[in-house]
């Protein structure tokens, strides 16, 4: 990781001879200028929080490197010192960094508008530039983006810039969000005319999109996008940095930067563009429930190759084990201690006896005692954990010590240093801390951390008087993915919402961490990537089955979601095997047949007329392939190959073609449409056999 990819920053070459080569830069937004990751970030940057066991800041840097990006200017803020050293010490820096120029600006900015206006000052930028957040994660290669960018520009000197948006799928947990981005856009020409958010805070307003009817008027077709995952990755001409500096009001790229420029298309002339990603993933770390969400990603290897086993960080020795188990040399562990799947484990920790691990990330240097108990926790290094404590779905920072008989609640944040005494329970969503955000050190609680302990609660907002909008709903702020629940729009005018990362961060003290909807959208990304990978490794039916049966006691997910599971693994896999030329129709039987079982337990309707499983299976099969590569010849295997296995009845495929959600969209159809020969074969098929036992009748009756 980390070379260059060859001709990604450059200028294709023309005929002519004087004609340049274009140096590709890319401006990084280290800080982010709101504060949901408090308290870590009253003492650290926040993209050198660990992500996987990797600094943030790895990852935005990695996707740059391989998107062919020569020049760097990374604008640093909070704790800008702790960042410059530690950029400085890092192979970015090195001799043999892809980098040909990393500069390192320090700002006192308070919004991304204020660095935007600094830069264009500074003069620094000579060309087609990268603007991203330094907490985004991206396996995306950028030339197509890239390509399309220049295309654009070369013909028409007003289109300044080209937004990268992920189109949301149904392969990974979703939940509304607080706020909704809509994106209007001309599809022909790939171009943003309207953008908007809608804040569900404001329950006295019905969710309503306002759109200037001459847009209507003027463009014979709109897409009214709400599926699209902002991913903060823009490529930009200098030209943007204009309109920034010309607008001194502005302070957020979309809510303020994009609203404004597009409302004044007719004095700036000025257009935005769009470039929709459908196979990569692209996301951003935003807030600590994508945290959680993008780690688990990561581990189940959504995010190839930006994976622990690649080593991103010098020194770092992690290799991939069965169950998505990742493990540094150096690691302890006592002979009766259980790992899990889903585990991350770093160098010279160590794990004592009937210790249980599950869908945990552990830092280097931990000591964990015995019969302690960590599941779906965030532990990072120098940690040290007592005997027989208990720690769920909690965020334990550097140097933390927890006592003997603790328990840990879902949803808790323990930042840098803090001690918690012997037999101490930290409720769910609690927040403590050493630190003030002043930089003094906080006056102990012994009523939060036991009487031997160190730390006091974080209440967010009281050290100063904050009233920012952002600051004041962040931990209940918008994410990654977005819906516009009770807002009035004819669902056949946009497209269908489908997956990505839940975007609310994590809840107060005295809340739960997740609730009944959010565990079972958790249930839907673990039972895929579950399935995913043990199909992938050749595990038998039985086991598949059980482990997927566990899955969803736990989360007590419905029927209709462990089908959607099923379908969403099953068929990656299948355009995997394709993708390394398979022939689809044996890919797809073969597939069925070896774990025809999974998928005959999710059946339940095989004496009743009404057969609603079976309607659903095919159409998740059918809604799942509409993106997919010759999704339209896959459905019809998979529709053979359910009747050839007995698992979908006749009368099923009948009452399938005559719902009205398989043709409900122009993408419905056009995915069935391979399988209309099969339906009619099916009918004629009966129709046949009916006049056969009609004739056998009549035969018997003359008789």
């Amino acid at each position: 990781m980390g070379a260059k990819q060859k001709g990604g920053g450059s200028k294709p070459k023309g005929n002519t001879a004087d004609e340049v080569e274009e140096t590709l830069q890319a401006v990084v937004f280290a800080d982010t200028f709101e504060p949901r990751f408090e308290p870590f970030t009253l003492e650290k940057p926040r993209c050198l929080l660990p992500l996987a066991n990797t600094p943030i800041i790895e990852y935005t840097l990695e996707f740059l490197a391989n998107a062919g990006v020569e020049e760097v200017f990374l604008y640093g803020g909070a704790h800008s010192d702790i960042l410059e050293k530690y950029i400085d010490a890092s192979k970015w820096r090195a001799a043999s960094s892809p980098f040909k120029q990393f500069t390192f600006l320090k700002s006192t900015s308070a919004s991304v508008g204020d660095v935007m206006r600094d830069l264009d000052g500074k003069h620094l930028i000579t060309g087609d530039f990268i603007v991203v957040s330094g907490d985004v994660i991206s396996n995306m290669p950028i030339e197509g983006a890239l390509n399309k960018h220049r295309a654009r520009r070369a013909i028409d000197k007003n289109a300044i810039m080209t937004m990268v948006l992920r189109e949301a799928g149904r392969d990974h947990r979703t939940k509304a969000s607080s706020v909704s981005p809509i994106f209007v856009v001309d599809p022909t020409k790939d171009r943003c005319l309207h953008y908007e958010e809608i804040d569900h805070h404001l329950d006295e307003h019905p969710a309503r999109l306002t759109i200037d009817t001459e847009l209507l008027m003027t463009h014979p077709e709109l897409d009214i996008r709400q599926d699209l995952i902002d991913c903060s990755i823009d490529i930009c001409t200098p030209d943007v940095l204009s309109l920034w500096s010309d607008s001194f009001d502005y302070q957020s790229p979309r809510k303020h930067y994009l609203f404004g420029v597009l409302k004044d298309y007719e004095l700036n002339g000025k257009t935005i563009h769009t470039y929709i990603i459908k196979d990569h993933y692209a996301a951003r770390v935003r807030n600590l429930k994508a945290y959680d969400a993008v780690s688990k990603d990561i581990i189940s290897r959504w995010t190839y190759p930006l994976c622990p086993d690649t080593n991103l960080l010098p020194g770092h020795s992690y290799d991939l084990r069965k169950g998505s188990l990742y493990q540094e040399k150096g690691v302890t562990l006592a002979r009766s201690c259980v790992i899990g799947r889903r585990t991350v484990i770093g160098k010279s920790t160590s794990i004592g006896d009937k210790t249980t691990v599950r869908n945990t990330v552990l830092g280097r240097n931990c000591k964990i005692g015995r019969n302690v108990k960590l599941e779906g926790a965030y532990i990072w290094d120098n940690v040290s954990i007592g005997d027989n404590t208990d720690v769920r779905g909690a965020i334990i920072a550097d140097s933390v010590v927890i006592g003997k008989n603790c328990k840990v609640e879902a949803g808790a944040l323990l930042s840098f240093g803090v001690k918690i005494a012997d037999g101490v329970t930290v409720e769910g969503g609690k927040r403590i801390t050493t630190a003030r955000r002043d930089g003094s050190v906080a006056i102990t609680d012994a009523k939060v951390v036991g009487a031997d302990g160190e730390g006091r609660e974080f209440i967010q907002g009281e050290d100063d008087e904050e009233d920012d909008d952002e600051s004041v709903v962040s931990v209940a702020s918008s994410g990654l993915v977005y819906r516009m629940p009770g807002l009035s729009l004819s669902s056949a005018s946009i497209s269908t919402l489908s997956s990505d990362i839940s975007n609310d961060s994590w809840p107060r003290s005295g809340r739960s961490s997740f609730s009944d909807g959010e565990e079972q959208d958790n249930f839907h990304h673990d039972a895929s990537a579950s399935i995913f990978e043990s199909i992938r490794e050749g595990v038998t039916a039985d086991v598949v089955q059980l482990e997927l049966v566990s899955l969803r006691m736990t989360a007590n997910a419905s029927d209709n979601q462990v089908r959607r599971a099923i379908v969403s693994s099953f068929m990656k896999h299948v355009q995997q095997l394709m993708e390394n030329g398979k022939n689809a129709s044996e890919v797809v039987h073969n597939l069925f047949s070896t774990y025809r079982e999974v998928v005959d337990r999710t059946l339940f309707d095989r004496n009743k007329n009404d057969k609603k499983d079976q309607v659903d299976l095919l159409l998740q099969l059918q809604q799942d392939l509409v993106h997919r590569n010759k999704g339209a010849n896959i459905l019809l295997f998979a529709a053979k190959a359910l009747y050839d296995l007995e698992l979908v009845d006749e009368e099923a495929y009948d009452q399938w073609w005559n719902d009205a959600r398989s043709s409900e969209t122009e993408e419905m159809r056009n995915v069935r449409s391979q399988a209309q020969q099969f339906v009619n074969w099916l009918a004629e098929a009966e129709s046949e056999s009916s006049e056969e036992e009609d004739s056998e009748e009549e035969e018997s009756d003359d008789e």
